[in-house]
C-alpha cells in the first residue's frame, strides 16, 4: 500500500520513526515534509498530503503536529478526505472500519513514540466495513459536502 505522510515542525520528531515502521511492513512511503523542526505552517502540508490522495497517488494518509487537530482541521477542507484525529488504538481502527477514514492525525504532544506507532498498526490494519448503516452515514457526509461548497 502507498501511504503519505507529513507533518509540521511539532511533528517532526515522530515522522522518521513511523516512516521507518510502515516501510519495514512493506508499504511504500511518499513523505510530503516538513523535514526539519524549523517552525513552518501546517496547513501547508495537510494540504500537500491530501492532494496526493485525491490525485491517486496514495491510499491513506497520516499528518502529525503537536495536537494532531490543526491537521485534521485543515485536511477536513478537502472534499473526499476523512481525517480523524485519534489518540487510542480503538478510535483509529474505528474510524477505518467505521467512517472509511483515509488520513489519520494524531500530536507528537499527546502521544509517546509507541502509541504512536500502535495508532498507525490500528489504522493501517483495518478495512472499511462498507455495509449498513456505515454505507449510509458515509454517503451522509459526502452529502454534506456537496451541500456546502
Amino acid at each position: 500500500m502507498k501511504i503519505v505522510i507529513g507533518c509540521d515542525h511539532a511533528g517532526f520528531g515522530l515522522k522518521n520513526l513511523v516512516i521507518d515502521h510502515i516501510t519495514a511492513k512493506g508499504h511504500e512511503v511518499i513523505d510530503v515534509g516538513t523535514n526539519s523542526t524549523a517552525s513552518c505552517h501546517y496547513p501547508l502540508f495537510a494540504d500537500a498530503l491530501c492532494k496526493k490522495i485525491l490525485a491517486g497517488e496514495a491510499e491513506l494518509g497520516i499528518l502529525i503536529c503537536g495536537t494532531g487537530i490543526g491537521m485534521s482541521m485543515a485536511a477536513n477542507k478537502h472534499k473526499g478526505i476523512r481525517a480523524a484525529c485519534c489518540s487510542d488504538t480503538f478510535s483509529a481502527r474505528l474510524t477505518r472500519e467505521h467512517n472509511d477514514a483515509n488520513v489519520l492525525c494524531f500530536g507528537e504532544r499527546v502521544v509517546g513514540a509507541g502509541l504512536a506507532l500502535d495508532l498507525v498498526d490500528a489504522f493501517l490494519g483495518a478495512t472499511y466495513l462498507n455495509n449498513g448503516n456505515h454505507v449510509v452515514r458515509v454517503a451522509m457526509l459526502g452529502d454534506i459536502e456537496d451541500s456546502n461548497l
